[in-house]
């Protein structure tokens, strides 16, 4: 028997096709997964880049160092790998991080079309908490579809940890999934969830997860960091106890306290560094500054005892940043353009959706063979510089490099793994894409902080940061009207005097030529003196002091009213911002009349 399948309505696919879907649950819980999903499966499509050995004799081969400074309220950390400065963190008294501090928030709003709630923290701007943030463990929401609206009310206290520090005019990012990090692990409390970094080997994973099977609380997961290499098992157990009375203590003062207050303040700059850099890797910590010094000293005899020896106090009458080069390094990762040793060059550009990185050959010439050989030899120690600069400039977001164009399928590939190679050194969590068909590479960085440029400069008060300033008029105002060449109402239209400038100009001309006529029909009556005396009259009278100034209208036309848009939320939300383009200038006039106005004697106005 056949079976005949009935014709589909004509109506209901074409509105299913207009039609925008939607997801049960939460969308971006759904990305956040799909995001993880995708980055395992790349993980296992890519063939291994360094053996086990490869990969301890390459970070044995590196010398490590670490250099403190501290000068008034500014304190300093450069990290630096044979020399060469790969990271750089910088803080000021009066604008200290918020990450990883704890708070008691109450919510504000709740926009479940955003899935997302603005949550109040007590530091004057309301902070954001997404859907992809909440703890949805602890939430209840066993049975129910996972959004934000039903987890959160306005008005509710809700306990967070910042993620993301505010810039601009944008609040915190903020989650409900707080974590505490030690030196060893990160102590994350209601979760039973437990990782080991992928960067230690195999063997050495294996040791640490039968640690924390004998270790390891009921109520809580850990995350173990690559610090824990070779570290004894009573080592991580005192680090679980010291953060886990962290937890407790961050509890209690939950259950009293009213919101909006802060729990738990994470240590100053100094001490975070430490704490996540400093480890038997680095064969040196030298530490400028009294204070600084203090900090340090105290964090490393409490915490770390066994590497002591390698903390070293700088005495010098010198400075400690000009000894190790710092600053001559930081001032060339401010430029725009990175040269490279063979002569090739980088060319860095921060846009508002992404940060571009251009590969140009320069001066590299090639050292023999043919193109191919060239360019990719010079892709090649591009790769490395552009992992450097990442890391130095903590750049965020998406990030998309041109290399220069490969024909070889197994040189792209070659590019490509020397790229993941170098980003294997990088704490910041990254996800490589694919080559797109156009030859560019896709990279994601997570953004915690500003970066280098954003620390050491602000935007032009002339060009608003866009590095271009737009001319007075670009386009006709007659035509077209907008926010920036808007004028007041009361303002004089520069067409307007022009054309009244024209119009007396023929009057004065018509005038002239009338004159000139009778002159020649009296020119044998009239004396020779008399002629000269008027023609005297009419200079003077031209050369008037009190005669109104036709370019005055003009400069006071330029007092235009800049109508700011809203283009301050521009990372948050992560809306796209057109600028407008350029429009020839308008050629209303002829070029003989223009001269003409141009001509004008003040007086004729």
């Amino acid at each position: 028997m056949v079976k005949v399948r009935e014709p589909r309505s004509k109506s209901r696919s074409a509105k299913g096709a207009d039609d925008v879907g939607s997801l049960r649950g939460s969308t971006r819980l759904e990305a956040k997964k799909q995001r993880r999903r995708e980055g395992r499966e790349a993980g296992r499509r890519r063939a291994p880049i360094l053996t086990e050995a490869e990969f301890l004799a390459r970070r044995e081969s590196v010398n490590r160092e670490m250099v403190v400074r501290q000068s008034g309220d500014r304190t300093q950390i450069a990290v630096l790998e044979d020399g060469v400065l790969v990271e750089h963190y910088v803080t000021r008294g009066s604008s200290g991080s918020l990450v990883g501090n704890v708070y008691l928030g109450r919510v504000q709003n709740v926009l479940p079309s955003m899935e997302a709630a603005f949550v109040d923290i007590g530091r004057g701007r309301n902070a954001v908490l997404y859907a992809g943030e909440v703890n949805w463990d602890v939430a209840g929401m066993e049975g129910q579809p996972k959004r934000i609206e039903f987890a959160l009310k306005s008005g509710d206290p809700v306990l967070v940890q910042v993620t993301k520090d505010p810039v601009g005019q944008k609040g915190a990012r903020l989650t409900s999934q707080v974590s505490l990090p030690g030196r060893f692990l990160v102590y994350v409390p209601d979760s039973s969830m437990t990782g080991i970094s992928r960067k230690l080997p195999d063997t050495e994973r294996s040791r640490l997860k039968g640690i924390l099977k004998r270790v390891m609380p009921e109520n809580a997961g850990v995350i173990v960091r690559t610090a824990s290499e070779g570290a004894p098992e009573d080592a991580l157990e005192q680090d679980i106890a010291r953060l886990q009375a962290q937890w407790d203590d961050i509890s209690s003062k939950a259950k009293s306290a009213s919101p909006p207050t802060l729990l738990y303040g994470e240590p100053d700059l100094a001490t975070k560094v430490v704490r996540d850099i400093f480890n038997e890797d680095v064969a040196s910590l030298v530490v400028s500054g009294d204070t600084a010094w203090q900090t340090v000293s105290d964090y490393v005899t409490s915490v770390a005892p066994d590497l002591a020896t390698r903390l070293h106090r700088y005495v010098g009458t010198g400075d400690v940043f000009a000894e190790h080069r710092v600053d001559e390094q930081l001032a060339k990762a401010l430029d725009r353009k990175v040269y490279l040793p063979s002569g090739g060059s980088l060319v860095i550009d921060r846009t508002e959706a992404m940060t571009v990185v251009d590969v140009n050959t320069g001066k590299f010439t090639g050292q023999g063979g043919n193109l191919e050989q060239t360019v990719t030899r010079n892709n090649l120690e591009a790769a490395e510089e552009i992992v450097r600069q990442l890391r130095l400039r903590d750049i965020g977001g998406i990030i998309v490099v041109d290399f220069i164009d490969m024909v070889l399928e197994s040189n792209r590939d070659l590019v490509l793994r020397r790229l993941v190679e170098c980003l294997g050194r990088d704490r910041t969590k990254h996800q490589v894409a694919e080559v797109t068909s156009l030859g560019l590479v896709q990279m994601t960085r997570k953004r915690i902080s500003s970066g280098l440029i954003e620390s050491f400069s602000t935007s032009c008060e002339v060009c608003g940061g866009r590095g271009i300033k737009v001319s007075l008029h670009p386009v006709d105002t007659e035509h077209v009207e907008s926010p920036r060449n808007r004028r007041p109402a009361n303002a004089v239209d520069p067409a307007d005097v022009a054309a009244r400038a024209l119009a007396a100009s023929e009057a004065v001309v018509a005038e002239d030529e009338e004159i000139a006529d009778v002159d020649l029909v009296e020119e044998v009556l009239v004396d020779d003196d008399v002629i000269d005396d008027a023609d005297e009259d009419v200079v003077d009278d031209d050369d008037s002091e009190d005669a109104p100034d036709v370019d005055d209208h003009d400069d006071d036309d330029d007092d235009d009213d800049d109508d700011d848009d809203d283009d301050d939320e521009d990372e948050d939300e992560d809306d796209d911002e057109d600028d407008d383009g350029e429009d020839d200038e308008p050629d209303d006039l002829p070029a003989s009349d223009s001269d003409e106005v141009s001509g004008v004697k003040p007086n004729a106005v």
